[in-house]
């Protein structure tokens, strides 16, 4: 097994073990990304950018272009065709989007310190016989407010997340596992964190940035560390069940009807 087990990973696996070896054991990496992937990276880096400089004006739409047009390079070099109408948009879409992130932070939360962007976590993970074995994630923004923390995670989206996906509990375990790493390694008590997603909506006509909180308490982080020994369990056992419900999903699998999966 690697030496380290990341969120991507964990959902990977519960999604389908054997997307999962294809994926992350045998390295072939079915998926190389899209325009929505490209445009999620440079809003992800522009935003680093701009929390850093703690929004000072330091042309956030000619860093999202330079990110954006950088991203859809490495696609190509990775033979991925491109949509020319929908990069047209989301180029389009970025630049109004490139200074909004630090004004929607302070909007939500008023005064506050910024903590770290992009920090990396690389925490061992306290299960019997894995004393070499890591949980590898990196948090977009943590910010402190008075004496609590506060963890976020940047999401881009068309218009936005119904109710249902806002609870989805797979989903939601991302920030769950950030807020436990985080608290074991800065040695920080979990109940003082609290944890948000920050929508960064393409097509919406307002509101382009809906900030809001998801509740990971004490019996939630047991479930989400529940799952992820699970996952480690087979994972070591090579145990790489196909799970055929997810073949035809709502999300699809890059895997489906290919030979990568007879």
């Amino acid at each position: 097994m690697n030496k380290h087990i990341s969120y991507s990973a964990l959902k990977d696996w519960k999604f389908c073990p054997y997307y999962h070896k294809v994926s992350h054991v045998d390295k072939l990496r079915p998926f190389k990304g899209n325009e929505y992937t490209a445009f999620g990276t440079a809003i992800h880096s522009t935003y680093e950018k701009s929390l850093l400089e703690e929004g000072k004006d330091l042309g956030y739409e000619s860093i999202f272009q330079h990110e954006f047009l950088q991203e859809l390079e490495d696609l190509n070099t990775s033979q991925v065709e491109l949509r020319s109408n929908l990069v047209s948009q989301m180029y389009d879409q970025g630049k109004k989007l490139a200074s909004l992130s630090y004004p929607a932070l302070k909007n939500t939360f008023g005064d506050f310190e910024v903590v770290s962007s992009e920090e990396k976590l690389y925490v061992p993970l306290q299960i019997d016989g894995h004393e070499n074995l890591y949980f590898k994630g990196f948090i977009d923004v943590v910010l402190k407010k008075d004496d609590r923390y506060i963890i976020i995670d940047w999401k881009t989206c068309s218009w936005g997340w119904d109710a249902r996906k806002k609870a989805d509990t797979m989903l939601t375990y991302q920030l769950t596992l950030y807020k436990n790493f985080y608290a074991e390694k800065h040695g920080i008590d979990p109940s003082k964190i609290d944890t948000y997603f920050a929508l960064v909506k393409r097509t919406a006509k307002k509101n382009n940035i809906e900030i809001f909180k998801v509740s990971s308490g004490k019996k939630k982080i047991e479930n989400a560390l529940k799952l992820l020994n699970k996952a480690i369990y087979n994972i070591e056992k090579k145990n790489y069940v196909k799970n055929r419900m997810s073949c035809q999903s709502g999300y699809g699998c890059p895997l489906y009807k290919t030979d990568l999966c007879k």
